[in-house]
């Protein structure tokens, strides 16, 4: 089946760490970790950032990133993948571009630069480890339907996307997580929630990581959470 385009986006509750090093003197940079760490410590010998996020003084279009984002790969031959997002950190809400496809830590001030050279302001640095915090990231998808309402990703390996019928709040999805994960003899995996905005409305859906997930298992996922809601 031929891989769709979407426009959407997702909502994960993630552990961070401010970067330190590496970026441009006093700016504040955020390193969001592998989802598949907390479950299956996959580690190489490549020192790669999964996804950093670049916080900025103000909120950027999402058209602004991607133009700044395809003319910066196109330059100087890269793949990045860039984002709006909104970190929700205490009671702010901090304006940010989540950049993925960086192949070093030590590259991250590089690229850094020409969203710098591109227009893009940078908020001054903070510092912090392990620290929760939600963020909302409006992105593309490119995905294959394996069956109605089930899709893979066509970007990042082992990334499913189930819909839905019915909008979760966050806490509802908090608490239907904690009960289903409770309830499942498989609980190796990581979720998050979202959107697909398609049809001239919107779609909502759960994005899964899980390495080698089986449609039987995506299936039993997904009902869990309709039966919920």
């Amino acid at each position: 089946m031929a891989t769709k385009e979407l426009i959407g986006k997702v909502i994960i509750q993630e552990n961070i760490d401010t970067v330190d090093e590496n970026k441009i003197p006093k700016t504040f940079v955020i390193n969001v970790p592998d989802p598949y760490e907390s479950y299956y410590s996959r580690f190489t010998d490549i020192n790669k950032p999964i996804s950093i996020i670049f916080v900025t003084k103000a909120q950027n279009s999402f058209e602004k990133i991607l133009r700044a984002t395809k003319r910066i790969n196109e330059k100087y031959n890269l793949q990045l993948n860039g984002a709006k997002c909104e970190v929700s950190l205490d009671s702010r809400k901090l304006h940010g571009i989540r950049i993925k496809g960086i192949d070093r830590y030590t590259e991250i001030g590089t690229i850094q630069q020409y969203y710098q050279d591109a227009g893009f302001e940078f908020a001054k640095s903070e510092k912090f480890t392990d620290t929760d915090v939600l963020i909302r990231i409006n992105k593309f998808f490119n995905i294959d339907e394996l069956e109605k309402g089930i899709h893979q990703s066509q970007d990042e390996a082992d990334v499913f996307y189930l819909e839905i019928p019915d909008f979760m709040t966050w806490e509802e999805f908090r608490t239907y997580t904690f009960e289903i994960k409770n309830n499942v003899s498989d609980k190796n995996f990581d979720i998050a929630k979202g959107i697909f905005y398609k049809n001239g409305g919107i779609t909502e859906m759960l994005r899964i990581v899980k390495p080698k997930a089986t449609i039987e298992f995506l299936k039993l996922i997904q009902q869990k959470y309709i039966d919920k809601i």
